[in-house]
């Protein structure tokens, strides 16, 4: 199975840009579908299966947030997106939605590829990967199959949401501090910001009951997060 292709959707409007991305991934041994509008995007993510989603922010029709969204509500697949503004709100608000990377326009087909490969790397289950499981009274947090389990029921985490809460409730009680976390999880290559690190943990606490659990996601104000003991 390890030899079958990794298979990339690509939503994007711009046609010219999508051919060149998609003969760029192919090259690379990808097999790759494109599609130019949102709603299309939709029902193609939703009747074949993809390793990857490129998204394009503004289509017509149904927007890439808008789209963004309906996916991460049914699907937990790696979604990178594409934006041409720069302005922080674009990128945060992706990120907020689910997005577990994004590139601004323009780029070259060079860094899509790089930071495709980069994301499938991370969530790809890999043999050292089956150590890394960590099992306290009421969690569970898999990196071999990106699963975490609460109260001992599956939770629908997105790839980079797994990985952050594992980072932290790997070192209980360490304050790990924004950047820190940027670095980590995201690479020293991420031309990214701050905010990105709220944004993963809003989403994270919103799926954890509020009361109940024997630990917690903590604010050390001015610094950072840390995973602890409920209070």
């Amino acid at each position: 199975m390890s030899s079958m292709k990794r298979r990339v959707l690509i939503i994007e409007d711009e046609q010219d840009l999508a051919l060149l991305i998609k003969r760029h991934l192919e090259g690379s041994g990808f097999e790759v579908q494109t599609v130019s509008r949102g709603d299309d995007g939709l029902r193609a993510a939703e009747t074949a299966a993809f390793d990857l989603i490129l998204l394009d922010l503004m289509m017509p029709e149904k927007s890439g947030t808008d789209a963004c969204r309906e996916i991460r509500q049914k699907s937990s697949v790696p979604i990178i997106m594409l934006t041409a503004k720069g302005e922080e709100i674009d990128r945060v608000v992706g990120l907020e939605l689910g997005a577990d990377d994004y590139i601004v326009k323009p780029f070259s087909t060079r860094e899509v590829v790089a930071r495709i490969k980069a994301v499938l790397r991370r969530t790809s289950a890999e043999p050292e990967a089956e150590k890394k499981t960590i099992r306290m009274e009421d969690l569970e947090i898999s990196l071999s199959n990106y699963e975490v389990k609460i109260k001992g029921k599956p939770v629908d985490f997105t790839p980079k949401e797994v990985e952050i809460l594992y980072l932290l409730a790997s070192h209980p009680g360490r304050v790990f501090d924004r950047e820190q976390i940027l670095s980590k999880i995201w690479g020293y290559d991420y031309f990214g910001d701050t905010r990105a690190v709220d944004t993963q943990i809003k989403r994270i606490r919103q799926k954890i009951p509020d009361e109940g659990l024997s630990w917690g996601i903590r604010t050390v104000y001015g610094v950072g997060y840390k995973f602890g003991a409920s209070d």
